[in-house]
């Protein structure tokens, strides 16, 4: 710091800089140039140019090692004939030399050992070449020949200057590599992601009108021939239309499912009551069969939300709490609070609870523990409930009771607002799911 200033404030300006300090002036056009582009090619040639400018050389090649870093390839050149040099091994000259000692080779041409390139090199007027490393991470990544007609001096600055411009172009290279690398896997796993949506669409829509057939046919056949059919005949008639009834219903909520992760919510106004006694209408017969009542919250806060979906977290929360509730379950509560950022709904039973050791797996996709043994079910219902709270900005986990019950409660962020209008489901989404 200057004795009489409390603090320097200076403008950066890269014309300044070349002025000040023509070194620092190149690694910065460097830096810009690498950062400026993902294809390879584009970059090493743009970064030869560099060179090849700001020292006032005539020509220049770029090598890069193969994989197996048996091999130099070349990957870029200006100001020279490459035919002939478009490869060459690791024990070949002083290039494979560069590269195998991982070293800053200088040297006249008229002393190099390989008669053959220094017979070509002096054809063309060349009197100096200079073989610059590339190494990142320590890791030999290619070597920068650079040749001149004149007479270039060099010093230690220089040559330092010239290892940091290599390191700064392997690393990019290396950076280059693993982006592009990354983009090829991104790729392939967005089209694998698109063979699981297609062969989920078969799975929740093709095999759905199978099941349907199965227990159709199941029905008529008990019914037009039940008269002939023994007892045991009669069971397995039964037994049948249960399980294509399973079925059915786990398609249509795997339906459900890919529906809430594929298609964009439209959030709307609502009243929490609009949802809730919807919700009662459609349980009430359930209800009166486990001699059960289900209370709804005094509260009737204005949600903003995606309608549909938030109907569909409160039904499959209220019939998990009659699936798994048990023979004592009498009282299920939907309740509502707030804080500062999120609208709380729950969720309450009074039936046989869960144990704290299941709270963290339940709310994965056909995910069933022990206790949901014998009760009907398709391991789907509060993975659908996790995902709309997800769509909502939210989350969804579980409260054991105490000594028995469960409170099961989902948030939904309080800063969402409403959809101007429906939105489209995506493009690449099978037109089924739009009408769910």
């Amino acid at each position: 710091m200057l004795k009489d200033k409390k603090y320097i404030s200076i403008r950066f300006d890269e014309s300044q800089l070349k002025e000040r300090n023509k070194a620092l002036s190149t690694l910065q056009e460097m830096s810009s140039l690498l950062d400026s582009s993902t294809d390879i090619t584009k970059l090493l040639q743009g970064s030869l140019k560099l060179v090849l400018d700001n020292f006032d050389l005539e020509a220049g090649r770029i090598y890069l090692l193969t994989q197996d870093s048996s091999q130099l390839i070349l990957a870029a050149h200006s100001g020279i004939a490459v035919a002939g040099l478009e490869k060459m091994g690791l024990h070949e000259g002083f290039s494979g030399k560069a590269a195998r000692t991982k070293s800053f080779i200088a040297q006249y041409v008229s002393e190099l050992e390989d008669q053959h390139r220094k017979k070509l090199l002096e054809s063309k007027g060349f009197k100096i070449v200079i073989c610059v490393p590339m190494i990142a991470m320590d890791k030999m990544v290619g070597v920068m020949n650079l040749a001149t007609r004149r007479t270039f001096g060099l010093d230690s600055n220089k040559i330092d200057l010239f290892n940091v411009i290599g390191s700064q172009m392997a690393a990019a290279i290396e950076n280059v590599r693993l982006y592009n690398d990354l983009q090829e896997k991104l790729q392939r796993l967005d089209e694998r992601n698109e063979m699981i949506k297609l062969f989920a669409y078969s799975i929740a829509h093709d095999l759905k009108s199978p099941a349907i057939g199965i227990h159709g046919f199941s029905r008529r056949l008990k019914e037009k021939y039940g008269v002939t059919l023994d007892q045991k005949g009669k069971q397995y008639c039964e037994e049948i239309m249960k399980l294509a009834e399973h079925m059915i219903t786990l398609l249509e909520e795997m339906n459900s499912y890919i529906a809430i992760k594929e298609i964009h919510p439209c959030f709307e106004r609502l009243h929490l009551t609009e949802i809730t006694h919807s919700i009662k209408s459609e349980f009430q017969a359930r209800l009166k069969s486990h001699h059960a009542h289900l209370w709804e919250p005094a509260a009737d806060p204005e949600i903003i939300a995606d309608r549909t979906s938030l109907l569909r977290a409160l039904r499959n929360l209220v019939d998990n709490a009659l699936k798994y509730g048990g023979e004592d379950l009498q009282a299920i509560t939907i309740d509502y609070n707030q804080n500062e950022s999120f609208h709380l709904l729950s969720v309450r039973d009074d039936g046989k609870g869960i144990e704290p050791q299941e709270t963290d797996k339940v709310f994965n996709a056909f995910q069933r523990n022990h206790t949901s043994q014998g009760t009907v079910g398709t391991g789907l219902g509060l993975a659908i409930v996790k995902e709309v709270a997800k769509k909502h900005g939210g989350s969804a986990w579980i409260t054991p009771g105490t000594r028995k019950g469960t409170l099961l409660t989902i948030s939904i962020a309080r800063n969402l607002t409403v959809t101007d209008e429906q939105t489209e489901p995506p493009e690449d989404t099978p037109r089924a799911f739009a009408s769910l």
